[in-house]
């Protein structure tokens, strides 16, 4: 986030430099990144004065020449020689002095210097404005009407001194801080300062001449929606102010209009939007949702198909806005606009994120929306972008405000305790600066008792939700340079095991594969941007795209690696190897607005049959020696075997890319995701009526996961006692279902359990099933009697009937 050090002085005195300003922010938790001098003009003016002619008289040797004396604030009037037509003593000039370097409006850059022109000296030059790269004139020299002293830099006359654009590395959990109004509050905090809101209160409504109807059929979606109309206002380019303090922090001007709603978004925190009135078809905005599939073309002339989660600005007629992300092309501002309807909302941050997600759309409204905005602010924002396109592009308020806000945002109370504080910080803070601290970052204290009080966070600060967040803020505030660090302060680590060595890991996973009759490979991580376009349903975030891609089928980087193994699978068969069994350790990419993510992945490929031709196996030469899907769910297991992974769950496979299977989850994280891939899916890499069984793992989830740890125990003397069951479902039933419960019932003597039939057909009902599960009961310290066994399982009968709502053949 970039933020301007002029403008930010607008809202709060700031006599530090620009560099004192970054540490003081950086010590509160807005880390500052970098600090930029930016100039408002090529060279700032360095080396041009504000001068005053004393003397004019006509060069001797040429009559389109004049010798002059300027006062330029120097020890001594300079001699300089003038060739402007408009020159005249007694004037008020820019003088450029020698050493300085001139940056015209057209043409290179050069340097004064002294010099002899037709044998009178000359000391420096008395400037026009397209020589100093203020204009485009060089009818004359500039005459300024000034009172200024001679010697005053030109830069302070013509407003152009230099700005300092602060970067700010923003956290996630900081919308409050997204606006130079936000740095400020910190900074009054810091400084006990003031700031200084802008005025809003020259607002007036001139007239109703325009009214918009507003209805918000969403209000889950948009809490609060705020708007009025300006009529007769007129679209051109913006003042050079406006235009300066945009580019500061690294905005492009567009027009007066669109300007100023960028101006107040980044001043205040809360994003606008400006319609053209005459496009709102039926004089009416309707905030809602819109049906599936639904084409609209956003400003950047890309026609998109809506979801039916998007939040959508309507007219009576048809959508004209993604709400909080993007405008239409139909409603924009445009130079022959005369009326606008301007919008000022508070919209519901998992709505957006959720609608910039889909879209890939990251925009400065949806930053600060998705994060969090103050509900309290549109109309205040409203007024204050009104008046200012009043006082630029002109016009009238031509309609009432219109606010629905129907369940007001209320502040939340966070219960404080004393010695939690002085816990958390490690030192004890005088009370009554605890309050300080606290009223300064608008956050009220109440109910103050010895043992502790009340905070009351207004709703624009989203991360103080808990006793912790604000003990934080006390803590940032206060300073964590202020608190000593005592000198018996240490920490020690005794390591029960070596370190995980991933690459060792890697190498174990590797060989058991190799041993399984598994090649691994390996393959491009830039990969076409169809493929991913197939599974955008299935895909959290957007694409990492090459900014200078070698062709379309290598323009963005992987997000799975399932495409990279079909195509190794299409070129061996491709060449009659119908057999195949691969693996690849690979990483996959994504992109989340400016965020960007790398992740280790194990894919695991098979297809044709488990075994190849021989006169051994006749079942390899028909259909019967097909792989299956009980085939890779073998190898996944033994890979988590090897890892010592147990008790996972499952659930159904993504169906975007299963046809059918199932993800296995440790602590309800997905660890591996396995089953047959989708005949959509293969079709895209031309490998038509071939079956492929596919495995995902998230590598760094399953490395994190090994335990290295080898636990023995002594071989039982006492035998084992099998008993089977016969168990009639419902479909939905699952095995890991099954395991579960009887685990749970019998922690004791069960030992393992296995399905060895399953029956589903003419002589059970619809929708149910028929398993038969084997148990395995023993007790490690005696035999098991028959009164023992039944009991056992009577309690793991009793528990399928009544949780699973078994019928068990007895």
């Amino acid at each position: 986030m970039k933020i301007s050090y002029k403008w930010l002085n607008q809202l709060i005195s700031l006599p530090e430099s620009p560099e004192e300003v970054g540490k003081l922010l950086t010590a509160t938790g807005l880390e500052v990144e970098s600090i930029e001098k930016k100039e408002s003009i090529p060279g700032g003016l360095e080396g041009v004065v504000i001068g005053e002619v004393l003397t004019c008289e006509k060069h001797p040797e040429a009559d389109k020449l004049s010798l002059t004396t300027v006062d330029a604030g120097q020890a001594a009037p300079l001699n300089i020689v003038c060739g402007a037509p408009n020159v005249r003593a007694g004037q008020k000039v820019v003088v450029a002095l020698v050493g300085a370097t001139l940056y015209p409006t057209s043409g290179e850059p050069f340097t004064i210097k002294k010099a002899k022109i037709r044998g009178a000296a000359s000391e420096g030059m008395i400037c026009a404005e397209d020589e100093i790269g203020l204009g485009t004139s060089h009818a004359g020299i500039m005459i300024l009407n000034t009172d200024l002293p001679n010697g005053t830099p030109a830069v302070q006359y013509f407003g152009l001194e230099a700005d300092y654009q602060i970067e700010i590395g923003l956290t996630p959990n900081r919308a409050d801080a997204a606006s130079h109004l936000g740095v400020a509050r910190d900074l009054k905090a810091v400084l006990q300062r003031p700031v200084q809101w802008p005025s809003v209160d020259a607002f007036k409504i001139d007239n109703r001449n325009v009214p918009i109807s507003v209805v918000v059929e969403t209000p889950e979606g948009a809490p609060r929606y705020t708007g009025l109309t300006i009529d007769g206002l007129t679209v051109t380019e913006s003042p050079d102010w406006l235009k300066q303090q945009l580019r500061a922090i690294g905005l492009n001007p567009i027009n007066n209009v669109v300007d100023i709603t960028n101006y107040v978004c980044h001043e205040l925190g809360q994003p606008l939007h400006a319609f053209d009135a005459d496009q709102i078809t039926g004089s009416q905005v309707i905030v809602k949702t819109v049906p599936e599939g639904t084409t609209f073309v956003t400003l950047d002339g890309v026609e998109r198909k809506l979801s039916a989660n998007d939040l959508m600005i309507c007219n009576a007629s048809e959508p004209m806005c993604i709400a909080g992300v993007f405008g239409g092309q139909q409603s924009g501002v445009t130079a022959q606009t005369k009326r606008i309807f301007l919008e000022s909302a508070y919209f519901d941050p998992a709505w957006i994120r959720r609608t910039s997600q889909y879209h890939g759309l990251k925009t400065d409204a949806s930053f600060r929306f998705e994060r969090g905005t103050d509900p309290n602010i549109p109309v205040f924002a409203l007024k204050r972008a009104a008046l200012l396109i009043q006082e630029i592009a002109g016009g009238t308020i031509s309609s009432n405000i219109i606010d629905l806000y129907p369940n007001p945002v209320s502040d939340r109370s966070v219960a404080m305790r004393y010695r939690n504080i002085d816990r958390l910080i490690g030192i004890s803070i005088d009370r009554a600066e605890i309050a300080r601290i606290l009223e300064s970052l608008d956050i009220r204290v109440s109910d103050v008792t010895d043992e502790g009080f009340t905070a009351i966070v207004p709703p624009y600060r989203v991360d103080v939700e808990r006793e912790a967040d604000v003990i934080e803020e006390i803590l940032r505030i206060y300073g964590l340079d202020n608190v000593p660090l005592s000198a018996y302060l240490a920490s020690d680590f005794l390591s029960e095991s070596p370190e995980t060595d991933p690459d060792q890991l890697q190498e174990r996973a590797s060989q058991l594969l190799a041993a399984n009759g598994f090649y691994e490979t390996l393959t491009n991580s830039l990969t076409r941007p169809g493929y991913h376009e197939a599974l955008r349903a299935a895909l959290p975030n957007a694409d990492v795209q090459l900014l200078n891609p070698l062709s379309e089928e290598l323009s963005v980087m992987r997000q799975t690696l399932l495409f990279s193994g079909l195509e190794t699978l299409v070129y061996n068969l491709n060449r009659r190897q119908k057999d195949l069994k691969i693996f690849e350790f690979g990483k996959i990419y994504s992109r989340n607005g400016e965020r960007f993510f790398e992740q280790p992945r194990l894919g695991i490929w098979m297809t044709g049959r488990l075994q190849s031709e021989s006169w051994l196996n006749s079942n390899a030469r028909s259909n019967q020696g097909a792989l299956n899907y009980h085939d890779l769910a073998g190898v996944v297991q033994r890979i988590l075997t090897a890892f010592r992974v147990k008790n996972t769950d499952s659930q159904p496979a993504d169906p975007a890319i299963f046809q059918y299977g199932l993800t296995l989850l440790f602590n309800k994280k997905p660890l591996v995701s396995l089953g047959l891939v989708k005949a959509s899916l293969t079709k895209l890499v031309d490998l038509k009526n071939t079956p492929v069984f596919y495995a995902d793992f998230d590598w760094q989830y399953l490395v994190r996961l090994y335990n290295g740890k080898v636990a023995f125990e002594e071989v039982s003397r006492f035998p084992e006692v099998r008993r089977d069951l016969s168990l009639v479902l419902d479909t939905t039933v699952t095995y890991a279902q099954i395991s579960r419960l009887a685990h749970q019932t019998e922690r004791k003597l069960l030992r393992d359990l296995n399905v060895f039939d399953v029956y589903e057909g003419e002589n059970l009902e619809k929708g149910k099933k028929s398993y038969s599960v084997s148990f395995i009961l023993q007790d490690t310290s005696q035999t098991l009697n028959d009164n023992v066994i039944d009991k056992t399982m009577n309690r793991l009968m009793s528990a399928f009937e009544r949780e699973l709502g078994a019928i068990i053949r007895k």
